[in-house]
């Protein structure tokens, strides 16, 4: 399935990002690196080109603090969208990757990102990327879409044609930009 070419924003770092802390549904406030990340998303787009673009933002406050910055001079309406919260991770939630770790080392002994997937009461990818194809279906056009790390992966993975199980293996990092465009994607810098 083809869908529209899209440019997908990372939010910038938070407080439990920097402490290795899971979020999921919680939030933490963007560091100060956090609102120097998207102040850079904004520059990039502004290079880009994104003049009349719609603009989506996961409803969290990590991603719509993001959102704000980036999209400042470049759009005043940022659409919230459900779908694009980050995955669930049910009980863990809070807790820090290694206490994860700790209490079940045999999901990390291979190194991917896999755990995702085994978090008790979490979404899990199946569900995560059922929502990432529903919401690029109801894409009609060019669009700016803010959201979160497992997030934004998972989507880059429906546009590109690849299995959501690859979402370990297509890259990411805090405050970056992709461009999305017949099922390609690139980093911008």
């Amino acid at each position: 399935m083809s869908f529209p070419e899209f440019l997908i924003l990372r939010h910038g770092e938070t407080e439990w990002n920097r402490e290795g802390r899971m979020q999921g549904g919680l939030d933490s406030a963007l560091t100060g690196t956090g609102r120097a990340q998207a102040r850079q998303q904004n520059h990039l787009l502004r290079a880009f080109g994104v003049s009349g673009w719609p603009w989506f933002a996961s409803p969290q406050g990590r991603a719509m603090s993001t959102a704000r910055i980036a999209a400042e001079g470049l759009s005043s309406d940022i659409l919230p969208d459900r779908r694009l919260r980050e995955i669930d991770v049910g009980e863990w939630t809070g807790l820090l990757r290694s206490e994860i770790a700790e209490q079940a080392p045999h999901l990390f002994e291979t190194g991917d990102m896999a755990w995702y997937d085994h978090a008790p009461g979490g979404e899990g990818l199946i569900a995560l990327e059922c929502r990432a194809r529903a919401f690029l279906r109801d894409l009609e056009g060019p669009a700016v879409i803010v959201t979160h790390g497992i997030t934004s992966r998972v989507i880059r993975c429906v546009a590109q044609g690849l299995p959501a199980e690859a979402f370990d293996t297509i890259g990411g990092g805090q405050g970056v930009v992709y461009h999305i465009k017949n099922s390609e994607s690139r980093l911008l810098s």
